[in-house]
């Protein structure tokens, strides 16, 4: 229903530098179109897709591309979504925006605003392998139910439900503190030592994991392969 995942939308209040930030992480740029005025870069690692916006939003957004986004409407409001906003004018690039039970925005938009085409193959990064985006949530099974009614798959792993989509895995979770792209590594002494080579402050947490700030009010958790919480 919600059509295919585009991207982890993020208002950057300085584009630049969280261009800088993610490119010295080892991420590669797509190549982005016209749709947007404002300055907007997407950056990937072949599983994360960040969509770095230079317009100020609620942030971050989970954004899917859905052809047809004015005739979807109905049936997503018959499934109890509320609509933010909903832009399907004639005349405009047609896009929509509602929320889940926990506040995260969601963006739905008419048509793609990067190419699939990015500029290299995929290089390894000292992240790892991204696993999904985690963000604070009250009621984290009423809240995977609610995106299974919206065609999303709900699954669970060690770490409790996720609603799982092509390209992304949500995991609404009450322990999360904000917005966390998480990532597995099979040596996270070896991803300790990459990161601090780069100059990034790195936190040990609890089982070892490794906690850094990203830009944008984002943080990366670096978890060892199969570890729980």
């Amino acid at each position: 229903m919600l059509g295919r995942f585009l991207e982890l939308s993020v208002f950057s209040r300085d584009i630049a530098a969280s261009v800088a930030f993610w490119e010295h992480l080892g991420l590669t740029h797509g190549r982005v179109g016209d749709t947007w005025r404002h300055h907007y870069a997407v950056l990937s690692d072949g599983r994360l897709v960040l969509g770095l916006h230079a317009y100020e939003f609620d942030s971050p957004s989970v954004t899917w591309v859905r052809p047809g986004l004015a005739d979807a409407l109905p049936g997503m409001a018959a499934l109890g979504v509320e609509f933010d906003f909903a832009k399907t004018g004639e005349h405009e690039f047609n896009e929509a925006g509602f929320r889940d039970p926990d506040g995260q925005v969601v963006t739905l938009l008419e048509a793609r605003t990067w190419s699939r085409d990015f500029d290299q193959a995929w290089p390894a990064t000292p992240l790892g392998h991204f696993r999904e985006y985690r963000y604070p949530s009250r009621d984290p099974a009423a809240t995977v139910a609610f995106w299974e009614r919206l065609g999303l798959v709900a699954d669970a792993t060690c770490t409790g439900p996720v609603a799982v989509a092509g390209g992304i895995t949500l995991a609404p979770r009450q322990s999360a503190r904000g917005p966390e792209l998480v990532f597995e590594h099979p040596e996270l002494g070896a991803a300790r030592d990459a990161l601090a080579a780069r100059g990034l402050a790195v936190e040990a947490a609890a089982g070892g994991e490794l906690v850094l700030p990203a830009p944008d009010g984002l943080r990366l958790r670096l978890q060892a392969a199969g570890a729980e919480d």
